[in-house]
């Protein structure tokens, strides 16, 4: 499956995005998806995910409460909504996804797919 990331931008502390993953290909419903993101002097870190199965939604601690992912089989998309956001958020983001697990790994050594990356930047 082909993905293609959007959605990302400037905003300021307590601001909203909401991050897109069009995929092309493949349907959405095969796959875990998700989304990682990696800031500046930082390591990758999985954000959230589905599992491929629709019954298991992660979150990293740092973003509970105030991101939301989800999916739409209509449009064949992943989107990500970033709400309350801060400037520890700020990041390029890629969505990822993979057929051969239920659930993405924490580590990205399952994903198959990555999008481009989009970058949030998030100003205080």
């Amino acid at each position: 499956v082909q993905l293609q990331a959007s959605g990302g931008g400037l905003v300021q502390a307590g601001g909203s995005l909401r991050l897109s993953c069009v995929a092309s290909g493949r349907t959405v419903r095969s796959y875990a998806v998700g989304w990682f993101r990696q800031g500046p002097g930082k390591e990758r870190e999985l954000v959230s995910s589905i599992s491929r199965t629709g019954g298991y939604i992660y979150y990293a601690d740092s973003v509970k409460g105030r991101f939301t992912i989800s999916r739409n089989y209509a449009e064949n998309t992943v989107y990500l909504q970033l709400n309350s956001l801060k400037p520890e958020d700020t990041a390029v983001y890629y969505c990822a996804a993979t057929s051969v697990a239920n659930i993405l790994s924490a580590d990205g050594s399952n994903v198959r797919s990555w999008g481009q990356g989009t970058l949030v930047t998030v100003s205080s």
